[in-house]
């Protein structure tokens, strides 16, 4: 054949159909490895607590552990030693129905469960496993959210525990995601790197330049739509300050930014653009607009008094600086008792 008849084969598609076939082999591949690994990190940990430390008193059965470790570590390497040994049987005791371990298995990786094990609560447990397949976390990301207390900071944390399973289970079950899983209080802002002093439209500004960040801290289901929306009501303009849209809720999301403490006025000026939004941007298939008025800090008992912790309107704090994690810590889970009070009152 001449060299110009084989410029006119078709060499490049055949070429990246095959190539297509090989990377979708490989990825089955690792993910059926990867499956495989963690079912057996279960099964070692299931066996040694149930047919050995069940079976022995404390101190022979850790003795037993730890010459299992020794012997398996000399054959299959670092990962069999008393602390990998330890990390399964907690794995087997934090997920104990080997059905659920077999379904997450082909959605998280074994790093990720490292993490997992290490969370005593049952619930967050399960936020976090429902988020990381529904954001498709990596292990790197993953750490961060927890890191950052996403769990403690998300809405979903100030509900009584039926409220947060059942909201849990319709995004795991029907990937319907509720406001409360989506909406957070403070919002963790340190990547724009403001300085001490800065205005509204700097806030603005470094938040379009850092979008992509951004969207991570608010979630991968929300797309951007605009910035300073023109809308014309009667004689009058107005701008709206961040626009976005979140797939899974369906609905137009309104960010209004507000550098200081939250004024009530704030409600009526957001009730205003919300009206507008639902009147004259609202498509036929989405769920009614809701707004985020993002400020510097609030008073609790005003918002409460203004309804503002429920409905289509809420007031997040932003931090534009992470604090030390004790303080942080200190102040979400306050806010969580707080508010859980608040419900009991109810």
């Amino acid at each position: 054949m001449e060299n110009n008849e084989i410029k006119n084969l078709d060499i490049q598609g055949n070429y990246s159909y095959i190539i297509s076939l090989i990377e979708t082999s490989k990825s089955s591949t690792l993910k059926a490895i990867n499956s495989e690994l963690i079912i057996l990190y279960w099964k070692i940990g299931e066996y040694i607590q149930k047919d050995i430390l069940d079976k022995a008193d404390k101190i022979y059965g850790e003795n037993i552990v730890v010459e299992l470790s020794k012997r398996l570590t000399s054959h299959y390497g670092r990962g069999f030693s008393k602390s990998g040994l330890s990390r399964m049987i907690n794995f087997y005791r934090k997920f104990k129905y080997f059905e659920i371990v077999a379904t997450l298995s082909q959605q998280l990786s074994w790093s990720h469960f490292v993490e997992l094990i290490k969370i005593e609560n049952e619930l967050k447990r399960e936020f976090y496993i429902a988020m990381a397949i529904n954001e498709g976390w990596s292990v790197r990301v993953f750490k961060e959210r927890i890191n950052s207390m996403l769990f403690e900071r998300t809405a979903i944390s100030k509900k009584p525990e039926e409220t947060i399973k059942k909201d849990l289970e319709l995004l795991s079950n029907q990937k319907i995601m509720t406001e409360s899983l989506f909406i957070k209080d403070p919002y963790i802002l340190d990547f724009l790197g403001l300085e001490d002093s800065y205005s509204e439209k700097d806030l603005e500004d470094r938040i379009l330049q850092e979008l992509e960040k951004f969207l991570l801290e608010f979630g991968s289901d929300f797309a951007f739509m605009g910035r300073q929306k023109r809308i014309q009501i009667g004689n009058k303009d107005y701008y709206l300050d961040l626009l976005f849209y979140h797939r899974k809720m369906r609905r137009l999301v309104l960010i209004e930014l507000k550098l200081g403490e939250f004024e009530p006025q704030y409600k009526g000026q957001v009730e205003l653009y919300l009206k507008w939004l639902s009147k004259y941007e609202k498509q036929e298939f989405e769920e009614e607009p809701i707004a985020i008025i993002l400020c510097a800090s609030k008073d609790s008992e005003e918002i409460e008094l203004l309804g503002l912790t429920e409905g289509n309107i809420r007031v997040s704090e932003y931090l534009a600086s992470l604090p030390p994690k004790k303080l942080l810590e200190e102040k979400l889970h306050k806010a969580i008792i707080e508010a859980k009070e608040l419900v009991t009152q109810k």
